[in-house]
């Protein structure tokens, strides 16, 4: 009898390749906040010397953007909670943002496990809420992270490069 190859190392092999070559990292961030259990999962893309925002950057002004890699960035939440001030119920997001110079606009969207492009539409959105940038030290990967925490409240940075966008999260 006359066998073929198997095929489970060659199945196997070109996913364990593609995950040894990807450039943005999988990362996942967990705080409680009250009674409150927020999660992000994301993917970090690396700065790698370019320029990242702006006309000539890797991210343009005005443009919906998916901060992330790969698959969209999520944030769960266990309960209601406010984001900015605007409430944003129980459930899993993705999230999306629009960068300006001045001013970006935050999207969370009811589409929540979806690919980094295209945008799944306005359609879809549970918030959007305006955020001013601001400077800080250089990240070269992309981060999501919870610099401040005091019982019911917390600060989120999205940071990447020198920008960093903070928005007050609070549990309901």
């Amino acid at each position: 009898m006359i066998r073929g190859p198997t095929l489970a190392p060659v199945l196997w092999f070109p996913a364990a390749a593609l995950a040894a070559q990807r450039p943005s990292q999988h990362a996942s961030v967990t705080q409680q906040i009250g009674s409150t259990q927020v999660t992000i999962v994301y993917n970090r893309p690396s700065a790698r010397g370019r320029t990242l925002f702006g006309k000539d950057g890797v991210v343009a002004w005005g443009r919906v953007w998916c901060p992330g890699a790969d698959a969209a960035s999520t944030i769960a939440v266990s309960t209601d909670v406010t984001i900015g001030g605007q409430p944003l119920a129980a459930g899993k997001y993705s999230i999306w943002a629009i960068p300006g110079p001045d001013e970006w606009t935050l999207i969370f969207s009811r589409a929540a496990d979806v690919f980094h492009v295209p945008y799944p539409g306005e359609s879809k959105d549970a918030l959007r809420l305006k955020v001013k940038p601001q400077a800080g030290p250089f990240m070269e990967s992309l981060a999501y992270y919870f610099p401040a925490v005091d019982g019911d409240r917390a600060l989120l940075n999205l940071h990447w490069g020198e920008t960093v966008v903070q928005v007050p999260l609070a549990a309901r």
